[in-house]
């Protein structure tokens, strides 16, 4: 990773999203409301249709940066997001979400370890579902 330079990408990836993700999501977070799962709710509610969870789409965000830091040779320090737009999951075809992370920052953190503030673009039908979506990481030695 001492090659790194500000621009370079680092990690790309697309997520497919069905109704069923949504379920097991649910389960696992305990977040049953059911504009993630019934479309007469969700469109009831002004939506156009059932859609995924904040903090599935987040979550799912992060996992290439997570995935190129390698273990426990780096580590997230920070994470956040700005939610920007629904990611809408249809019955039949679902939904793909697209991760692109790129090296915005290379800095040092107090203690002389190497750092980089990585910043996502994310989207879902070529619209960015996430703003502001930065990362950063200590980098391994």
């Amino acid at each position: 990773m001492s090659e790194l330079t500000v621009g370079a990408v680092v990690a790309e990836r697309t997520f497919h999203l069905t109704r069923d993700t949504l379920v097991r999501y649910a389960g696992a977070s305990g977040d049953f409301n059911p504009i993630h799962y019934r479309d007469d709710v969700a469109i009831s509610v002004g939506l156009d249709g059932v859609l995924a969870h904040g903090m599935l789409t987040m979550g799912l965000a992060v996992q290439p940066v997570v995935d190129w830091l390698g273990g426990d040779s780096g580590k997230v320090l920070d994470y956040q997001v700005r939610f920007t737009r629904p990611v809408f999951v249809d019955a039949a075809t679902g939904a793909d979400v697209t991760v692109l992370a790129k090296v915005g920052v290379l800095d040092t953190l107090p203690d002389g370890r190497p750092s980089a503030r990585i910043d996502l673009t994310v989207t879902f039908r070529d619209e960015t579902v996430l703003g502001k979506a930065q990362v950063r990481v200590a980098l391994p030695a």
